[in-house]
């Protein structure tokens, strides 16, 4: 992985530092050489001997040492580069040795160096190697015009310098060689010293500003050491100079050091490239010496022209006869630069029609665009805008130029984007090119639209490329909206809410007990969407968020959280002491109860519901889920305390739902280990005390050895699937002892008590209690299933249908807990009912209660005016049997007679065949019909209940 850019950034400077410091050392140690020879040729060695030496075995030397090193960076040199840098070791080795054979006659044989000798011949094969090497390091022409330019450029500076060096120095040379009587070969060698020195100038020259950029800082080196040769060889061969010239003089300094050069150029220049351009490093910017050296490149024809026409008048002025090479040279010189003028204007042409093409090409799509472009000069001021602008912001580009920049940007956004712009300008180029601003403009209607701008530098200033998404930001800003709202309230959702909660809960109010959150259900809504349809319960819902939303403050939230269920937030001002503020808390709880507890105007009726409302402060130290949790188990609190109530959490709260929740855990495995056992109550006949049938009642004995109430665990199994699963079991076990029971002589039927939700569960298909019935061999008629009906959300029409197909089967249908169900009434009028099972709400107090008897006694005579037998439910005393049995009830389960047996015992209950009934003969019932119909008759006897 790569380091954090701030960790880069100083291993780069700790690398530049290191790099700059050992790459002086060398620099420094050449430099002292280069010195120490300058000075010993100055003083002249001390002797003429040691100076002769110097001046010829040093020479060779350092030329050796430029060939050796050279060689050895050819072979680990790119190959592209390879065979210069090899040409510059042959042509190093070429003066190492020329050097050598000098130093053999001066040295050695202690003779003067004959002219021409074996050292010319080394001499003049220095400088085609150091050519070719040049050609070779050059950038190549990519063109056959770019060939041509390079060779016409070579020779106007080779010309020009011909030109004016055989005005000043070479005619002269050439005329004493002639008047002396000079061999050929003597007078060749004069010339061809210089004549090669001008041929390597010019290819220096006219190669400086075509070199290649790989491994700069080498070839820089390597030519200034070339360059720093020729100098010296011009020096050496002009006629005032060589005429006193012997080794060991100033002139060899500057041959060793140009040897010297090149011995440093391709290892100690190339390694201080490396250590300050590491491969990680972002490209330098240009400096301005790069249109400097364009120029110079451009006006290097131009100026070699000029050289030739200096020398040419230096002949005019001094009076000479021009020579005829000079007008050769300079012929051809003036004829290379017009051909060369021509490849250019040529090359012009064709330039500035592209140019103009591709400026046609670009303004073309500047105008076309969509976006809109800008130019800012560095002041801020638009200098360019694109004819976009009238569609994009309502301007006409024209308007816009010349105005600030500043002056369009909305001023809540132009310190964030004066900021950002300040950024990106001093950030560097290379790291990165762009950046990208969002902010508001001004448009011509005034307006402000969303822009979005990409933005590049530009001559100190700013490019700008702009689009409009102000319909992107509605969108999202839409969308963001949607995410944290209820669609049909448009109050803020669970999400939102959350959040709320936790920036209330974080703020620097964190610590005020007096923020509340208040958990509020309707009660009854579910009754009425059913009764109305979906679309006037939602509009009962708007309208209940209507009022939430009125009744709350203005710094507190009102939120949906789903279906019927609301809340609010009401935030802390931590003025008041805790007990003022719960005070204040519950009374705002209230009168939202009060408030979302009136009539609802729902088409052209009313709706009444009431709200059940919990609430929960904050503590230190609270997450925003535990407090929402709080206020949800206040809310389920105030709901099981008859609803229409506002109820503040207790920690208590907790504790019984932890252990609903152990319960409902052990509830799990109970029927899995068969920890439940069935009991078995009789239904005595209250004119007989025969025992008419018998009520299956289920008994959880944990194996903790707890005993749990039927209350007990039917609670925790409100669950979907326990309930199911303990609803399966105490049916087919019910069914499966009655078999046995007939099987035994006992013939007396069975009566299961399930919930009406649960007979309209998926899992207990009619099919399924016909497959039972089947399985065991019991009789339809043997079995009875009594409907508990207190759960408004049960559609009856569904439970209409389903217990008509019961008793097709056979089945008898009980309706239990009659006087106290939601819907009795209802139940009675549409369910097909055989029995009527009384609730033990109306028996408990039947005796004590004369309006309580005249209720039951009422209920009795509807039951007896169907068709209907009658149970009474918790007959615990011999006074409740008699009345009772005075009003018409025809049977009747309780302590009066037995409580829930086992087994063994129920079956001595059936082989005794009755319990005594208290009164002995029963009296004349006050209700009209005769005779009361068996309890285990058939449905001929009792008559279908109307529909």
């Amino acid at each position: 992985m790569s380091a954090p850019a701030g960790t880069r950034g100083a291993l780069l400077v700790r690398q530049l530092r290191a790099g700059r410091s050992s790459a002086l050392l060398p620099q420094f140690v050449l430099g002292l050489v280069c010195a120490g020879y300058a000075v010993g040729a100055a003083t002249g060695w001390g002797s003429d001997r040691l100076a002769l030496f110097m001046g010829d075995f040093g020479l060779s030397a350092a030329a050796l040492a430029a060939a050796v090193s050279c060689f050895r960076f050819a072979r680990a040199a790119d190959l592209r580069f390879r065979p210069a840098w090899l040409l510059f070791s042959l042509s190093s080795l070429m003066a190492s040795c020329g050097n050598a054979v000098w130093g053999w006659y001066e040295c050695v044989r202690r003779v003067p160096v004959p002219s021409p000798s074996v050292a010319d011949v080394f001499f003049l094969c220095f400088a085609p190697p150091a050519i070719v090497g040049l050609l070779v390091l050059a950038k190549r022409p990519v063109t056959r015009a770019g060939w041509v330019c390079l060779a016409l450029d070579s020779w106007l500076i080779g010309g020009s310098l011909l030109t004016l060096s055989w005005s000043l120095a070479l005619a002269h040379t050439a005329h004493v060689a002639d008047a002396e009587g000079d061999s050929v070969a003597r007078a060749a060698l004069t010339l061809a010293y210089p004549l090669l020195d001008i041929v390597l100038v010019s290819m220096v020259l006219a190669l400086h500003f075509r070199r290649t950029s790989v491994n700069r800082a080498a070839v820089n080196t390597a030519i200034a050491a070339l360059a720093l040769t020729v100098l010296c060889d011009a020096l050496f061969t002009s006629p005032l100079l060589r005429q006193t010239y012997h080794s060991g003089q100033l002139l060899d300094a500057g041959w060793f050091a140009g040897s010297l050069l090149l011995v440093y150029a391709p290892w100690g220049a190339a390694r201080h490239a490396d250590r300050t351009v590491p491969d990680e490093a972002p490209e330098p910017s240009r400096t301005t010496s790069r249109p400097i050296a364009g120029s110079l490149a451009a006006l290097t024809p131009y100026l070699a022209a000029a050289v030739c026409t200096l020398g040419i008048l230096y002949n005019v002025i001094e009076g000479r006869r021009v020579d005829r090479v000079v007008v050769l040279t300079g012929c051809t010189v003036v004829l290379a630069l017009v051909v060369r003028q021509g490849i250019m204007l040529v090359d012009n042409i064709a330039l500035t029609q592209e140019l103009a093409q591709k400026e046609n090409h670009f303004r073309s799509l500047v105008q076309g665009s969509s976006d809109v472009i800008m130019i800012a000069a560095p002041s801020g001021v638009l200098r360019y805008v694109s004819p976009a602008a009238a569609g994009v912001y309502g301007r006409d580009a024209e308007e816009l130029v010349g105005a600030e920049l500043s002056s369009l940007i909305h001023p809540d956004d132009l310190g964030r984007v004066v900021h950002e712009v300040r950024r990106f300008l001093a950030a560097p180029p290379g790291e990165e090119p762009t950046t990208r601003i969002e902010c508001r403009f001004r448009s011509g209607s005034g307006d402000w639209l969303n822009v979005e701008s990409t933005v590049n530098r530009h001559q100190g200033g700013l490019i700008l490329n702009s689009r409009d998404v102000t319909e992107r930001v509605r969108l999202q800003a839409q969308l963001q909206h949607n995410a944290e709202h209820d669609p049909l309230t448009d109050l803020p959702n669970r999400a939102l809410f959350t959040a709320r909660v936790r920036q209330a809960l974080a703020g620097r109010r964190a610590g005020d007990a007096g923020t509340a959150v208040l958990f509020i259900d309707l009660d009854g809504f579910k009754a009425a969407n059913d009764r109305l349809g979906h679309q006037a319960g939602d509009e009962l819902l708007v309208q209940a968020a209507r009022r939430l939303q009125e009744s709350v403050r203005a710094g507190d939230t009102a939120a949906r959280l789903g279906g019927d269920e609301f809340a609010a937030l009401i935030t802390g001002d931590g003025g008041r002491g805790q007990d003022a503020r719960e005070c204040q808390v519950h009374e705002i709880a209230d009168r939202l109860r009060l408030t979302l507890s009136e009539p609802y105007r729902i088409g052209d009726g009313e709706v009444r519901v009431t709200a059940s409302i919990g609430v929960a402060f904050a503590e230190p130290g609270i997450t925003p889920n535990d407090l929402v949790r709080n206020a949800d188990l206040a809310m389920y609190r105030a709901k099981a305390g008859g609803k229409n109530r506002v109820q503040l959490y207790a920690p208590q709260m907790q504790a019984d739902v932890a252990r609903r929740s152990e319960l409902a855990t052990r509830l799990r495995g109970a029927l899995r280990d068969g920890e439940f056992a069935l009991l078995h109550q009789p239904v005595v006949h209250l004119a007989t005390g025969t025992v008419a049938a018998v009520a299956a009642q289920a008994r959880w004995r944990s194996a903790q050895g707890i005993l749990f109430t039927p209350a007990e665990f039917l609670r925790i199994a409100e669950d979907g699937d326990r309930s199911a699963e303990l609803g399966r079991w105490l049916l087919e076990e019910a069914v499966e002892q009655a078999a046995d029971r007939a099987r035994a002589g006992h013939q007396v039927p069975v009566c299961v008590r399930l919930p009406a939700r649960r007979l309209l569960d998926r899992g207990f298909p009619s099919g399924s209690v016909e497959a039972l019935l089947t399985r065991y061999g019991l009789p339809s008629a043997s079995l009875m299933i009594e409907v508990a009906d207190s759960d408004p959300r049960v559609p009856f029409e569904e439970l209409e249908q389903r217990l008509a197909a019961l008793r097709r089967l056979g089945v008898r249908i009980a309706l239990d807990g009659f006087g106290s169900g939601y819907a009795a009434i209802n139940a009675l009028r549409r369910l097909p009912i055989d029995v009527l099972k009384l609730d033990r709400g109306l028996v408990e107090g039947v005796v004590e209660s004369a309006r309580l008897y005249k209720i039951t006694s009422g209920l009795l005579r509807i039951a007896c005016d169907l068709g209907m037998q009658s149970v009474a439910d918790g007959v615990d005393v011999p006074e409740q049997v008699l009345a009772l049995r005075a009003m018409g009830c025809t049977h009747g389960q309780g302590a009066a007679f037995s409580g829930p047996l086992d087994e063994y015992r129920l079956r001595r209950a059936l082989a005794r065949g009755t319990f005594p009934v208290p009164g002995g003969v029963p009296a004349q019932p006050v209700l009209a019909g005769g005779s009361l119909p068996s309890l285990t008759g058939s449905h001929g006897e009792t008559p279908v209940p109307p529909t």
